[in-house]
Formats: structure tokens, sequence, C-alpha cells
């Protein structure tokens, strides 16, 4: 039973890297996701407001990209984010799993 396991946990991590290897290229230059959405709920006005404001927080790889690079930027700091989020959810799930044992 391991074997059928991490054979499926590999292509599950080969999925999920080919996709981010693809994303720059399929995604849309001009995406309509969450700032279409504030557009509609918040004046003009107070939305240049917002977007001219500096984060809390800075991302180390803002816009799912490394600065400098272009597409192989773009490809890499997604990479990265791919990994890191599998390999957090590894982890976590090895000490939890050691503490329902």
């Amino acid at each position: 039973m391991r074997g059928k396991n991490m054979k499926f946990l590999y292509a599950g991590v080969a999925v999920a890297l080919l996709i981010s290897v693809l994303a720059p290229f399929l995604a849309s230059p001009d995406p309509d996701g969450l700032e279409s959405a504030a557009s509609t709920l918040i004046e003009e006005s107070k939305l240049s407001e917002l977007e001219e404001m500096e984060p809390a927080i800075s991302s180390p790889m803002s816009d799912y990209s490394i600065e400098g690079l272009g597409k192989s930027g773009e490809i890499m700091a997604i990479a990265i984010g791919t990994i890191a989020v599998l390999g957090i959810s590894f982890g976590l799930g090895k000490v939890f799993n050691k503490k329902a044992e």
C-alpha cells in the first residue's frame, strides 16, 4: 500500500510543478478577480489611495515574480512557492500524524 501512495504523491507533486511552470503563460494579462470586485464596491479615488499605500508586510516575491527575470522569474517564484507550501504541508502532516499515534 505504501508504494501506491508514494507514486500518487510523486504524481501530485509533478502535476503541481507542471502547473507552476505553465501558469505564467496561461494567466490572463488582465485579471478581473479581486481588483474588479473592489472597483465595483469602492470609490475610484479611495481605490487608488489603497493601491498607493505601502503594504504592512512586504512580500519576498510580489506579484508572483522575481524582479528583473521576466517570465523565468515568474516561473521560479511560483515553483518556489509551490515547493514551500508542499513542504510545509508535508511537515505539518508528519507532526500531526505522530501526535495521533
